[in-house]
């Protein structure tokens, strides 16, 4: 642990919303689609939260991501913003991996049974708004140049000299981030290519598929709509090793395409060209005391299987109602360590994945002749087909129990049809919106909890005849279960879950 950091302290119940004081207030660092999903979530809870971001603009269309999976679209469907986001993208329901396994995904037991080609920036932009509405303090120009912490909170120092005191401190500011080198967390990894160019291109002739990538020889070359006519190209070249800063020519970005694609689509009318370098890094730890890491601080991978984004948007999932929870004293601080415990083996996970494919994708020699065996055993291998879509897509992930429970603690859940509602609701991800757990019960009749937990409680039947009640938590994944579970049962998981 880093000589400035402090063990956690336990914090006993916030102040009313809206107070911002210290003791309840979460710092935010980084305004990217983790940051801002993170941070609308806590202030939809009632928790004081400021973001910070070192950018005077926030919103910017040179994003890398082009995709939203199932699994991040059902986090966002719990935040009500899915179905716009549907209606500016453009699904794509199957896709080919190396020009001969092809992935179905019409058959996912989830309401989006499909993966959602947009751009990076209408999520941002729909996560902004949320976030502003829910009452985030923004706070743009405003760069973190370290942070010291104590039992009771975290100060974090600000350019211009201004310090600021939160009871936590969220680090979801990039692969650079400042955060993670204020509290002394190594980043190991490597660089798993390097001299990647991206451009910004409109073309003469549009691609017969939405998404277009293949590689051949020492060539790779991937294309995708950005909504308004321009094109974002991803290319590599493995003669082509050359530092980040080396200038980009279009007709570098051309001969690439066209050696691994067959043509170059008349690309004209560069808007952007870059050059970056792709790395696959895990810290250690997700968290040190009072100060987490989430999303591209805490994990970075190659762009294969378009995860990033997507892995983020998780991580804040499943962070935010926990410290929602401690900060209104509804949970004991331990509960902060399962963020840990739940979120790092995904990111270990992603990065392997991401890593396989792209070391597919990108074999010579002996390894083209395995790749070709391998990707024929695949076409045969029905478990192992769902076991990729599950990890790509997201929805393939689960927790880990305690010793002893139900079978289902710790699955994600799909979106079930529900019954009677409480909240009014006539499916799961309605009824999880406003950060509540959903607890789904036989019917008729259900459980009635009363008003303890209003506010924090939906409480709903199944609309099958199933006996199980399942405890449903903000993040769509079971915290609790039972076969036909009595009163008390159902009285002793709500107490432990919601406090």
């Amino acid at each position: 642990m880093n000589g400035t950091t402090g063990t956690p302290g336990a914090t006993g119940p916030a102040p009313a919303p809206g107070s911002g004081s210290e003791t309840s207030r979460v710092i935010v660092v980084g305004s990217g689609p983790t940051g801002l999903l993170l941070a609308g979530d806590l202030a939809a809870a009632g928790v004081p939260v400021t973001l910070l971001e070192k950018r005077p603009h926030k919103i910017s269309n040179l994003s890398r991501a082009f995709a939203l999976h199932a699994r991040a679209l059902e986090q966002l469907d719990a935040r009500g913003l899915a179905d716009e986001l549907e209606a500016v993208g453009e699904p794509l329901s199957r896709f080919s991996l190396f020009g001969r396994f092809t992935l179905d995904l019409g058959t996912l037991p989830s309401r989006f049974r499909h993966v959602l080609v947009l751009p990076q920036y209408e999520v941002e932009k729909a996560l902004e708004r949320r976030a502003a509405e829910a009452g985030v303090d923004f706070r743009n120009e405003s760069e973190v140049t370290g942070l010291t912490q104590d039992a009771a909170g975290v100060t974090v120092h600000v350019s211009g000299g201004e310090n600021l005191r939160a009871a936590y401190v969220v680090g979801a500011d990039g692969m650079r981030s400042a955060v993670r080198e204020a509290v002394g967390l190594p980043f190991p990894g490597r660089s798993a290519i390097r001299s990647v160019v991206l451009a910004d291109v409109l073309l003469a002739e549009k691609p017969a598929t939405l998404l277009t990538a293949a590689a051949v020889g020492d060539a790779f070359a991937f294309l995708a709509p950005f909504g308004d006519g321009y094109y974002r190209v991803i290319c590599w070249h493995r003669g082509r090793d050359v530092p980040d800063h080396e200038p980009v020519g279009l007709d570098e970005v051309r001969e690439i395409t066209r050696l691994a694609l067959g043509k170059d689509y008349g690309m004209h009318d560069a808007r952007w060209m870059s050059r970056f370098h792709s790395d696959e890094r895990q810290v250690p730890s997700y968290r040190v005391g009072r100060v987490f890491l989430a999303g591209d601080a805490a994990h970075v991978h190659t762009p294969a299987g378009g995860q990033g984004m997507n892995t983020g948007l998780q991580d804040a999932a499943n962070l935010g109602w926990k410290l929602a929870a401690v900060l209104h004293g509804h949970a004991d601080p331990g509960l902060l360590d399962t963020y840990q415990s739940e979120r790092h083996p995904v990111g270990r996970s992603v990065l392997r994945s991401s890593g396989a494919l792209v070391r597919l994708a990108m074999a010579r020699g002996p390894l083209l002749a395995a790749r070709s065996v391998l990707i024929r055993a695949l076409g045969h291998a029905g478990p192992v087909r769902r076991r990729i879509i599950g990890q790509i897509t997201g929805i393939g992930y689960r927790y880990p129990a305690p010793r002893g429970a139900h079978r289902l603690t710790g699955t994600r859940v799909p979106d079930l049809a529900l019954a009677g509602a409480s909240a009014d609701c006539g499916r799961l991800y309605e009824a999880l919106r406003g950060g509540r757990f959903v607890l789904v019960t036989p019917g008729p009749g259900g459980y009635d909890a009363g008003t303890r937990y209003a506010g924090r409680l939906a409480v709903a039947q199944w609309r099958s005849g199933r006996r199980t009640t399942v405890l449903v938590r903000p993040d769509g994944y079971v915290a609790w279960a039972g076969e036909d579970a009595q009163a008390p049962d159902i009285e002793q998981a709500l107490a432990t879950h919601l406090g």
